[in-house]
Protein backbone atom coordinates (compact mmCIF):
# COMPACT_ATOMS: atom_id res chain seq x y z
CA UNK A 1 0.00 0.00 0.00
CA UNK A 2 1.25 3.44 -0.88
CA UNK A 3 1.26 5.70 2.14
CA UNK A 4 -0.77 8.86 1.67
CA UNK A 5 -0.23 12.06 3.58
CA UNK A 6 -3.13 13.44 5.59
CA UNK A 7 -3.39 16.44 3.26
CA UNK A 8 -3.68 14.10 0.27
CA UNK A 9 -6.40 12.07 1.98
CA UNK A 10 -8.38 15.21 2.80
CA UNK A 11 -8.53 16.01 -0.92
CA UNK A 12 -10.32 12.70 -1.62
CA UNK A 13 -14.09 12.35 -1.64
CA UNK A 14 -15.75 10.51 1.24
CA UNK A 15 -16.45 7.55 -1.08
CA UNK A 16 -12.78 7.34 -2.03
CA UNK A 17 -11.76 7.47 1.64
CA UNK A 18 -14.23 4.69 2.45
CA UNK A 19 -12.76 2.58 -0.36
CA UNK A 20 -9.22 3.22 0.92
CA UNK A 21 -10.33 2.21 4.44
CA UNK A 22 -11.70 -1.08 3.09
CA UNK A 23 -8.48 -1.71 1.17
CA UNK A 24 -6.34 -0.96 4.23
CA UNK A 25 -8.42 -3.31 6.40
CA UNK A 26 -8.07 -6.08 3.82
CA UNK A 27 -4.33 -5.54 3.58
CA UNK A 28 -3.98 -5.53 7.36
CA UNK A 29 -5.90 -8.82 7.53
CA UNK A 30 -3.62 -10.34 4.89
CA UNK A 31 -0.48 -9.17 6.69
CA UNK A 32 -1.72 -10.51 10.03
CA UNK A 33 -2.51 -13.83 8.38
CA UNK A 34 0.97 -13.99 6.83
CA UNK A 35 2.52 -13.09 10.18
CA UNK A 36 0.58 -15.82 11.97
CA UNK A 37 1.64 -18.45 9.44
CA UNK A 38 5.26 -17.30 9.47
CA UNK A 39 5.23 -16.16 5.86
CA UNK A 40 5.71 -12.45 6.58
CA UNK A 41 9.32 -11.38 6.19
CA UNK A 42 9.04 -7.63 6.73
CA UNK A 43 6.99 -7.07 9.89
CA UNK A 44 7.32 -3.30 9.66
CA UNK A 45 4.59 -3.44 7.01
CA UNK A 46 2.12 -4.20 9.81
CA UNK A 47 2.96 -0.95 11.57
CA UNK A 48 2.74 1.06 8.37
CA UNK A 49 -0.66 -0.32 7.41
CA UNK A 50 -2.02 0.19 10.94
CA UNK A 51 -0.90 3.82 10.87
CA UNK A 52 -2.35 4.32 7.40
CA UNK A 53 -5.68 2.85 8.55
CA UNK A 54 -5.72 5.09 11.63
CA UNK A 55 -4.99 8.13 9.46
CA UNK A 56 -7.81 7.21 7.08
CA UNK A 57 -10.30 6.60 9.89
CA UNK A 58 -9.42 9.89 11.56
CA UNK A 59 -10.01 11.86 8.38
CA UNK A 60 -13.16 9.88 7.62
CA UNK A 61 -14.47 10.94 11.03
CA UNK A 62 -13.55 14.55 10.34
CA UNK A 63 -15.43 14.43 7.04
CA UNK A 64 -18.47 12.91 8.76
CA UNK A 65 -18.46 15.68 11.38
CA UNK A 66 -18.21 18.30 8.65
CA UNK A 67 -21.15 16.77 6.80
CA UNK A 68 -23.27 16.84 9.98
CA UNK A 69 -22.43 20.45 10.62
CA UNK A 70 -19.76 19.87 13.26
CA UNK A 71 -19.86 18.54 16.77
CA UNK A 72 -21.76 20.46 19.45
Amino acid sequence: MISLKASEIRELSSDDVARKVAEARQELFNLRFQHATGALENTSNLTGVRRELARLLTIQGEQADKMEGGAS
